[in-house]
């Protein structure tokens, strides 16, 4: 493995185990075994080199997160069952990637975040918007329903994931949201 691998390799640790701003250069240069100086030759900065690697975590993470979300509901499930089931088994995967969310909340956080890493972020969410109408719903053609309930998907997504950072014991389950969407949807509808 090259200087560069290895600052890359370090990066992803330092971010899990320090987060994006407490990660120095001292940090990423230690983790690697490298210089301090060999930063700024293959990247630049500290940021770049945290934001590449923020860029690649987040990548590694979606694949893994795609894997964990390819679950089966039952054939006769209703749309609410489905629903409920799936969104179960995504807070459940919160707690083994609870550090890559936390990290990418704070990058995310960033008031100086680079436009190239903020494109790369917002073009990935799109690409989540339009997997997670397709894991609930069955929409996978690029229509404009598809990314209404994608948007809708990854709202939810981000909320119970913060939540569940800030106090998983009162973080909303499946069937919690199912409720909720039941109670918006009448007010909603009927008005």
């Amino acid at each position: 493995m090259g200087n560069k691998e290895a600052l890359l390799a370090a990066a992803k640790r330092c971010l899990h185990e320090k987060g994006y701003a407490r990660t120095t250069v001292r940090d990423l240069a230690s983790a690697a075994d490298v210089s301090m100086a060999a930063i700024g030759y293959h990247f630049g900065s500290r940021e770049a080199l945290l934001n590449t690697a923020l860029i690649e975590a987040n990548e590694e993470w979606g694949e893994a997160l795609a894997k964990t979300l390819q679950v089966e509901t039952p054939a006769d499930a209703t749309p609410a069952e489905r629903f409920e089931h799936i969104w179960q088994q995504v807070i459940e995967s919160f707690g083994e990637h609870r550090r890559m969310w936390a990290m990418t909340f704070e990058a995310y956080a960033q008031p100086d975040l680079d436009e190239k890493v903020r494109t790369q972020l917002a073009a990935a969410l799109e690409q989540a918007r339009h997997g997670l109408a397709n894991l609930f719903q069955d929409l996978d053609d690029g229509s404009d329903e598809a990314r209404a309930a994608g948007t809708v998907h990854q709202a939810l997504l981000s909320g119970v994931m913060l939540q569940w950072l800030v106090d998983p014991d009162h973080a909303p389950s499946g069937a919690d949201l199912v409720r909720g969407l039941r109670l918006i949807a009448a007010d909603v509808l009927t008005r």
